[in-house]
């Protein structure tokens, strides 16, 4: 086997595998910020569904000079 021949093989498999994790940290942050997002959401939607319940509390207020 020639040992000159498996030298850039092994740099090429280095890039490719820095690479690989460089997506997967980008992949898992950019996962971490959409489930950041979704459970806002989440906790806005709740906030307005217990509002809904009594829909007509606080539509009017009567005010006296």
């Amino acid at each position: 086997m020639d040992v000159s021949l498996a030298m850039p093989d092994i740099a090429s498999l280095s890039m490719v595998m820095a690479q690989n994790r460089l997506q997967n940290d980008i992949g898992t942050a950019v996962m971490a910020k959409a489930l950041e997002n979704f459970e806002d959401t989440g906790a806005e939607m709740t906030k307005m569904m217990e509002l809904s319940v009594n829909p007509d509390v606080g539509a009017n207020f009567d005010m006296a000079v």
